[in-house]
């Protein structure tokens, strides 16, 4: 973390090494995809209570995540009142009405058909955790002198991962959402100007009739997003994965 007083470099042994033969590696290469191919977004959520410590568990597991220059620029806020749920609701939805009436443009509205949604959001309320996302733009010292934060957009983005594959490693499913504007959120949750709210993730159990759009489970196979350069002279094409 960030320190004024003592901002220089000292290393220290590299402590947690893991050190798996290849097969290891493999296996657990695997079983981690086998897990994760697993992981739905899910718009119908139980009744079914989540403790608050299996919430507090994941989001320690979200600031473990690397960051720019290890300023951790991330703020959590999770929220299981119902009645701030509700307000959230309501706020959001005065965004995503606008959003489906024309806002969004044509051609956005027509790439979100075959996932089914609308400007009605009642996750809001039924999960019983909204996870609020917010990236700190900048920090500041105790007598209140700003720093710059650096690849805010980046660190949160990665901490935002860590924090879904924790939530799904617990059992639990996840919903992002992302109204647009999301200032309203920095006034319902005390918030300050610094932080930029980023995400909702509702987070709980699936409903027993929860249901996933059919498009949704279309992935892209593995030659589509990897491109491997593996021991080729310069000026080789690049073979895809499988190729």
């Amino acid at each position: 973390m960030f320190n004024r007083h003592n901002a220089k470099y000292t290393p220290v042994a590299l402590p947690d090494r893991q050190d798996l033969s290849d097969e290891e590696m493999v296996a657990e290469a695997a079983a981690f995809y086998d897990r994760m191919r697993r992981r739905h977004t899910v718009r119908q959520f139980s009744e079914k209570p989540v403790p608050r410590s299996i919430i507090e568990r994941c989001i320690s597991t979200a600031g473990t995540a690397p960051s720019g220059a290890n300023h951790q620029p991330w703020h959590f806020v999770a929220v299981s009142a119902p009645d701030l749920k509700h307000r959230i609701r309501q706020e959001a939805e005065i965004e995503e009405r606008k959003f489906y009436a024309g806002g969004a443009g044509e051609e956005w509205l027509k790439a979100l058909e075959p996932i089914g949604t609308d400007g009605s959001k009642p996750h809001l309320d039924m999960a019983p955790w909204l996870i609020v996302i917010f990236a700190q733009r900048y920090g500041t010292f105790d007598d209140g002198t700003r720093f710059k934060n650096y690849y805010v957009p980046e660190s949160v983005g990665i901490a935002t991962g860590f924090l879904i594959a924790a939530l799904h490693h617990a059992g639990l499913s996840s919903l992002t959402h992302t109204p647009n504007p999301m200032r309203f959120l920095n006034g319902l949750l005390h918030r300050p100007a610094s932080e930029k709210p980023v995400m909702i993730l509702a987070v709980g159990h699936a409903a027993a009739n929860a249901e996933v759009p059919a498009a949704a489970k279309i992935k892209k196979p593995l030659q589509e997003i990897l491109t491997v350069r593996e021991g080729q002279a310069v000026g080789e094409d690049a073979k895809p994965a499988g190729a």
